[in-house]
């Protein structure tokens, strides 16, 4: 087992003993997504991962419902926001990153290949010039195996690319945030066929973070309700995952997975905010410059995904 790997599972099992960080999660159903506020009980240090700005496409208008909700909960509980942690740049979803760091600190992070994602969404979306395509727009850019803190509890960045080149899981105490690399058992894995997705990535990543504790637990970044089951559900555990993913559970050949993914993405239709959501997100939640009008734009370009 690789060194990164070894470090997070002696983080888990240290955890287990000195006390687990608490997770309170919301879910956004109109997106399918779950925020989470994870934190020291003893220092009250906190981090938010993967947040949520509702948008109206068709409006073309943001509101910050879901982030007040966030805004609320730390508020109450007298946390302080040391981190907000992207998974990766999300398809489906804007950030809220931004107008929560306003209201409440922190560093903006997130893994260190999103500047390859810019670079490519960059050219897509004609961003022009003035977008950095460094990483800049973010205070943190973790590389496999970096570690960092929420108060007295340890946590560890992991790469696991796949679903695109920059999703991260986040090691926290005993607690995995695994963004879309996974979903429920019962439902499956993440599809591999954005820009820089690669399904035999996707397969290795799932096979390493596998390798850690049965019981650690694991907080998804989406649920969509498998067929059969009535609800939302976004918390499972690496035991379950080896055991019953209906994708990636031991024994699955990692050629018959890449074909099965393969075949099963190139039948699925885009995200219906890709759009939006790229653009935003590529510049760390943070929505384009105004042009000379005042106003914010976000493009559309044609036949290019």
């Amino acid at each position: 087992m690789e060194s990164a790997l070894n470090e997070a599972v002696a983080q888990i099992e240290r955890a287990k003993a000195a006390g687990s960080p608490i997770v309170h999660s919301f879910f956004d159903e109109p997106t399918n997504t779950a925020t989470y506020v994870v934190w020291d009980p003893a220092t009250r240090k906190a981090a938010i991962v993967d947040s949520v700005l509702d948008f109206d496409a068709a409006a073309g208008r943001t509101k910050t419902a879901s982030a007040d909700a966030v805004i609320a909960y730390v508020r109450q509980n007298g946390l302080t926001v040391d981190w907000l942690l992207e998974t990766h740049a999300h398809a489906d979803h804007l950030s809220a990153a931004p107008y929560l760091q306003k209201a409440l600190g922190g560093q903006l992070a997130i893994g260190r290949e999103i500047i390859r994602v810019q670079n490519v969404f960059g050219k897509i979306f004609n961003a022009g010039t003035n977008f950095e395509r460094d990483g800049s727009e973010f205070d943190r850019l973790f590389d496999d195996g970096d570690r960092f803190a929420i108060g007295d509890i340890e946590a560890l960045a992991l790469h696991v690319p796949g679903h695109t080149p920059a999703d991260m899981a986040y090691v926290i105490g005993d607690a995995v945030f695994t963004g879309d690399t996974l979903f429920m058992p019962d439902y499956g894995t993440a599809r591999a066929d954005f820009p820089g997705g690669d399904a035999r990535q996707l397969y290795r990543s799932i096979r390493r973070l596998m390798q850690l504790p049965d019981e650690t637990r694991l907080f998804l970044c989406h649920d969509y309700k498998a067929a059969g089951r009535d609800q939302y559900v976004w918390e499972t555990t690496v035991g379950a995952q080896r055991v019953g993913n209906v994708h990636v559970h031991e024994g699955v050949d990692e050629d018959d997975f890449v074909a099965m993914r393969t075949s099963r993405d190139a039948t699925l239709s885009m995200p219906k905010l890709i759009l939006p959501s790229v653009q935003v997100n590529m510049r760390g939640g943070h929505l384009p410059e105004p042009e000379a009008n005042g106003t914010r734009y976000l493009k559309i370009p044609l036949d290019v995904l």
